[in-house]
């Protein structure tokens, strides 16, 4: 008999049984789903996808790549695509995942086709997994690999973790993310990985690039990637490839006669190699930003090859001359970007010859390369006028005697015209008075950074390769002479080498008047030896240029701009190995004339007349005329405050016949006949006769003027060339243990004049025609007294050098 309280009291427990089962269901279901979702946001996402190491690439300005090297595990892998190419995505997912943007990371009903026709066959003939579970495996073996361990067994626990990592995957990246995460880390045969390396090694050109049969070639091989090497049943991977387009063209992504072109497409024979037309720049490039994997260059892919053509020729004619490396640097000086770049073009890329040095960055001396820089901010800074005279004498500063190339001496020559004709002791005489320490402060706000010695280490020498430049700086430097002087004093960048790269913004240093002129004396370019030869280079376009030779014939530069671009040209050894023939007229200008004629034509600057004035100079020596010469007009920049009056131009009396000078204790101011004359220090004069015929030297004193002369000429026509004011000699000792004699020399205005020697009060002897004396020094502080018939005298006090 059943007792109805009993009855409902255990109606009501096992319905109380029944809640707590159900919640404690409900609470485990929770428990899972909030372990899932915890699992799989915060799970630690495979280490290979985020620590795999990437091949360094270099692209130029267009995109096509130039140059690339491996990644630090050897394989070519590069960095993943942004996107993906339309025709690669869909050969993929029409390959491998039809439904890949439907499913979660698992396609439940793929596994299960898979399963059936693997137990039809017999064997395994598909493992239904999905793109994401592909890329789970590919990471998961990756680090295998990576930590040097056997990969595991492919069975139901890989799959399981598969399965479990793609659903993760899925979780944290969008589809096209994985997209592309399985696409950059594919295999795709030997040591490729990635789309974009198989894209470059076996069709030379980015994915983006590719045709329909390339994409689907590169869809199915990393299914088998064995299948691409020769002798690899590559008909199997043919027909793979087929079969895709034809199913590509059944869904409609092209036509018949689309597919028709696409399938007698040929297979790859086998992996390319990759460009490497900058491969320099690359290397500085990865060293300075060892994490960066792409570099989007400024170079131009075209200019690139065609300047490596022309290194290449030149470096044969230059090897036969002993010297081995080329590099050179091209500059759009519009835009200050970057459109050439050799490194180092090393002889046959002989280990000998540094051929991984890249010379471009490398401080070497530079000669006389800097001699345009100090000329224009003499001329900004009103110091001088381009027509103004520089003497160029026998000279010495100190213990330094410079020389010119050609071992001679003219006198006096105007700026422009040391410029052009890169006279050394002009040169020296402008930087002494500019000041050493001046001008290197200059060159380093210009942009030069290797001068970090105090200015009296480099002394004179500075402007004739007493320091080290790089190609780099130099080039950059004269591309902003030459945009000052294109677009005026506006704000100038520093050229750039990358597309995103911040340029250095700055006012330029020369301004646009000292700039423009400082161009047009190099327009003329003359160079020793044979004119008619270097008229030879002259085009159809305008070329401003300079070149350098190191002192010891180890370096060779030319540096030049047209109206669009500046190149800078460095030839010799990168070993620092002399070379007898090197120069930069014989070795590095051919190079840079041969790549402006390959460049396109430009037009010249306009002159930019609001930049400069004009000022009327005497014709003999280029000072301000003053009102006592001939003048002519010329012109100097607006800012220069250029204020030297003619030192050249005396006024003389002359008597009746114009034969003699006279003066007022000989001749009556009614006989005596005013004349302004050209006249140059004795020194100057001497050497300035044997190249300009036209010059009168001053007429002779009549001989009843000779009485007083001392009391009314200040002329003095006695000078020193050895010692002069600043010598300090040293003497060396001969093979029997004496000390050398040292040639005493003097220049007199009268060729006629007799000259009398004393030295330290002792009588040497007198000279006539060619004043010289040999004489024999010791050690210590001396005095030199040289007197003519005249009266005329001149003292010198000077130092040898030694041990007194």
């Amino acid at each position: 008999m059943q007792i109805p309280f009993l009855h409902k009291f255990s109606l009501r427990s096992k319905s109380f049984v029944d809640l707590l089962r159900r919640r404690k269901i409900l609470s485990f279901l929770l428990f899972v789903v909030i372990c899932s979702f915890l699992a799989l946001q915060f799970s630690p996402l495979p280490a290979s996808l985020t620590q795999t190491p990437y091949a360094t690439l270099l692209l130029a300005r267009d995109g096509s790549l130039l140059g690339a090297s491996i990644a630090a595990d050897q394989q070519w892998r590069f960095a993943p695509v942004e996107s993906l190419p339309d025709k690669y995505k869909k050969s993929l997912q029409l390959f491998e995942d039809q439904y890949f943007y439907q499913h979660p990371g698992i396609n439940p009903f793929a596994i299960s086709r898979a399963m059936l026709g693997n137990i039809r066959d017999g064997k395994v003939t598909s493992g239904g997994s999905t793109i994401t579970m592909q890329l789970a495996r590919m990471l998961r073996q990756a680090e295998y690999l990576a930590a040097d361990q056997k990969l595991p067994p492919r069975n139901i626990s890989s799959k399981l973790l598969e399965a479990g990592s793609a659903l993760q995957l899925e979780w944290r990246f969008s589809k096209d993310e994985i997209l592309i995460h399985y696409a950059s880390h594919a295999p795709f045969g030997g040591n490729i990985v990635g789309l974009r390396a198989a894209a470059w090694r076996y069709f030379g050109r980015a994915p983006e690039d590719l045709s329909w049969a390339e994409s689907a070639l590169l869809a199915v091989l990393p299914n088998s990637p064995a299948l691409i090497h020769p002798g690899r049943q590559r008909d199997l991977l043919k027909q793979k490839r087929d079969k895709l387009l034809v199913r590509l063209r059944n869904e409609n992504y092209f036509s018949d006669l689309d597919l028709q072109l696409a399938l007698i497409e040929p297979l790859p024979e086998r992996p390319q190699p990759l460009p490497q037309i900058a491969a320099h720049l690359l290397a500085t490039l990865k060293k300075s930003n060892p994490t960066q994997t792409i570099f989007n260059s400024t170079l131009d892919p075209f200019i690139q090859r065609t300047v490596n053509q022309i290194v290449e020729r030149h470096g044969v004619r230059l090897a036969s001359e002993g010297v081995n490396n080329i590099a050179l640097v091209l500059i759009d000086h519009e835009r200050m970007e970057t459109h050439a770049y050799i490194g180092n073009q090393a002889w046959q890329q002989q280990h000998r010859y540094a051929p991984d040095l890249d010379i471009v960055q490398r401080p070497r001396s530079t000669g006389s390369i800097l001699k345009p820089l100090l000329y224009g901010l003499m001329l900004q800074e009103g110091q001088l006028a381009p027509t103004s005279l520089i003497p160029d004498i026998p000279t010495q500063f100190g213990g330094y005697s410079p020389k010119n190339y050609d071992r001679s001496f003219r006198g006096a020559v105007p700026a422009q015209f040391a410029l052009a004709h890169s006279l050394n002791i002009p040169s020296v005489r402008m930087l002494r008075d500019y000041g050493i320490g001046q001008f290197q402060q200059q060159l380093r706000n210009m942009g030069m950074k290797t001068l970090f010695r105090p200015a009296d280490d480099y002394g004179l020498t500075l402007i004739l390769g007493g320091a080290e430049g790089t190609l780099w700086d130099l080039t950059g430097i004269y591309a902003q002479l030459a945009a000052s002087a294109r677009d005026g004093d506006v704000d100038q960048y520093a050229p750039v080498l990358l597309l995103q790269q911040k340029k250095l913004q700055g006012k330029p240093i020369i301004k646009q008047g000292a700039a423009w002129l400082t161009l047009q004396a190099l327009i003329e370019v003359a160079r020793p030896g044979n004119d008619n030869y270097w008229r030879d280079f002259s085009g159809s376009q305008t070329i401003a240029w300079k070149t350098g030779t190191s002192y010891g014939l180890r370096d060779a530069w030319a540096i030049g701009s047209n109206a669009r671009y500046t190149l800078g040209v460095w030839v010799g050894n990168a070993g620092g190995e002399a070379a007898s023939f090197i120069s930069g007229q014989t070795s590095a200008a051919p190079i840079l004339f041969d790549v402006f004629d390959a460049l396109p034509s430009t037009n010249w600057f306009a002159k930019p007349v609001h930049a400069l004035k004009t000022i009327a100079v005497c014709k003999d020596d280029g000072y301000l005329a003053g009102g006592q010469c001939d003048a002519m007009d010329i012109e100097i920049p607006t800012a220069s405050h250029f204020d030297k009056v003619t030192p050249y131009h005396r006024n003389i009396h002359l008597d009746h016949a114009q034969q003699f000078r006279v003066h007022s204790r000989c001749e009556t101011v009614s006989n005596m006949e005013p004349h302004a004359w050209f006249v140059l220090p004795p020194t100057q004069e001497f050497y300035w006769r044997q190249h300009h015929s036209e010059y009168k030297s001053l007429p002779p004193w009549r001989s009843d003027c000779l009485k007083d002369l001392l009391q009314v000429d200040e002329d003095q026509p006695i000078e020193l060339v050895y010692p002069n004011e600043e010598s300090r000699i040293y003497i060396p000792m001969d093979l029997d243990g004496k000390r050398s004699r040292v040639i005493l020399k003097a220049i007199h205005r009268n060729p006629a004049a007799v000259l009398y020697w004393h030295l330290d009060d002792e009588f040497l002897g007198e000279t006539k025609v060619f004043h010289e004396r040999e004489a024999a020094l010791e050690p210590g502080v001396h005095k030199l007294l040289v007197v003519d018939k005249q009266g005329y005298r001149l003292e010198r006090r000077f130092r040898v050098i030694g041990k007194e």
